[in-house]
């Protein structure tokens, strides 16, 4: 891997989401150990530049030639020389560069893929934020990642607190000890209205997540709970479990982000604020430690933490991931394609809340599933199954 000990330069795909300004966060509280050779912003050009501004990296990535255009223009009247970039090739070009130790993956969606997989096929220290990647693409992607010797570390805060719970050195492939893994979620901002006021909720209600600052995709998800169930997936090609192995838990504090199970009746489990710079800090330090700017967690102030079980008549979605994860293939490819396309109809108010669980029903009643043999073939199904989602929605206009 490129770079040395003391200073460890960064990709970081999806600069302008949270997780990105998040990881520029803790990145900025450490000065001495990581510096930013790339960002990427996609179309948010005022955001990026500004990051530009103050983090100077070598290449900045969007969406396309006006979008790099716009953003070459502010670079050049601030005189930073930042070498603008744009599109999927601009992506996996700062993603597999050689000087990159590195790649915090949080580009939201399927449009994360290639420059993930391109990370982990130079080797790189893949921070992984995007989970659609293993969604969609599971066994490839991590066969790229052993075949390449690269090093995944998951963000999302109960993957990432999973981990932090296993064994150290922990391998799927022997006896660990591990009975289960609790997979906690907050339940959203719907886990408790009647369920006959689900089919007004607007975008904005349903963005408006109690505990977590997150981007509007990432936040209907989580009203859904879809959001979970690809957790679960993405879990599942983490840790080397089954569906079976995997309990979802409603926890509305989101105190506790996870926990693992073992055989002699132990649960560990992994408790912070609900504070991404927490997950982004341990895998940036990892196998470190370092400081993140996340205040110590109150217990007595936080006075109790309450559990129970999912809906599956509240969170259809849920049952939709948990299904497909079990019949695996290529229907978590199909489920997430679906939903992409049903949430975006859904903010763009073509769509009601309740019929986003209808889209992605239909679209995988009518999608047969089949082994995944290659990435082209991935990508041939997510465009199939767009198209079909797309249709549908047309047809309940």
């Amino acid at each position: 891997m490129a770079g040395s000990d003391a200073m460890q330069q960064l990709t970081i795909l999806g600069a302008t989401g949270s997780i990105g300004v998040s990881t520029l966060d803790v990145v900025a509280r450490h000065p001495d150990q990581f510096g930013v050779y790339a960002l990427s912003g996609n179309s948010r050009i005022a955001e990026l530049a500004e990051q530009c501004r103050r983090f100077k990296p070598a290449f900045a990535v969007v969406a396309d030639a006006h979008a790099a255009a716009q953003l070459c223009e502010r670079l050049h009247s601030w005189n930073i020389r930042t070498e603008v970039l744009w599109g999927v090739e601009g992506l996996c070009q700062v993603s597999s560069a050689k000087a990159v130790d590195v790649v915090m993956a949080a580009i939201v969606g399927a449009a994360g893929l290639l420059p993930t997989l391109a990370a982990a096929r130079a080797g790189k220290k893949v921070l992984l934020a995007n989970k659609e990647s293993l969604v969609m693409a599971g066994q490839l992607f991590m066969d790229t990642v052993q075949k390449s010797g690269a090093i995944l570390l998951p963000i999302d805060s109960e993957h990432n607190a999973i981990f932090q719970c296993l064994p150290k050195g922990y391998d799927p492939s022997k006896q660990c000890g591990v009975r289960k893994v609790l997979l906690t979620a907050s339940g959203g901002p719907f886990r408790s209205i009647p369920l006959n006021e689900l089919a007004t909720v607007t975008p904005d209600q349903a963005c408006a997540h109690p505990n977590w600052q997150m981007g509007r995709k990432i936040s209907v998800d989580s009203a859904t709970m879809m959001n979970k169930g690809l957790e679960l997936i993405e879990a599942c090609w983490l840790f080397g479990l089954s569906p079976n192995e995997i309990d979802v838990v409603i926890h509305p504090q989101s105190v506790i982000h996870s926990m693992v199970e073992y055989v002699d009746g132990s649960v560990l489990a992994q408790l912070g604020n609900p504070d991404m710079r927490t997950p982004i800090a341990h895998a940036l330090a990892w196998p470190e430690r370092i400081e993140s700017g996340v205040a110590s967690l109150d217990l007595i102030a936080t006075a109790r933490l309450d559990f129970g079980a999912p809906d599956l008549k509240r969170f259809p979605c849920l049952g939709l991931a948990i299904q497909a994860a079990k019949q695996g293939g290529s229907a978590p490819a199909v489920l997430n394609a679906a939903n992409e396309i049903a949430v975006e109809g859904f903010l763009q108010g073509q769509l009601s809340f309740i019929n986003i669980a209808r889209i992605v029903a239909d679209t995988l009643e009518k999608h047969e599933v089949a082994e995944l043999d290659s990435l082209e073939h991935v990508q041939q199904l997510d465009t199939k199954a767009r198209e079909v989602a797309l249709k549908l929605i047309r047809s309940t206009r």
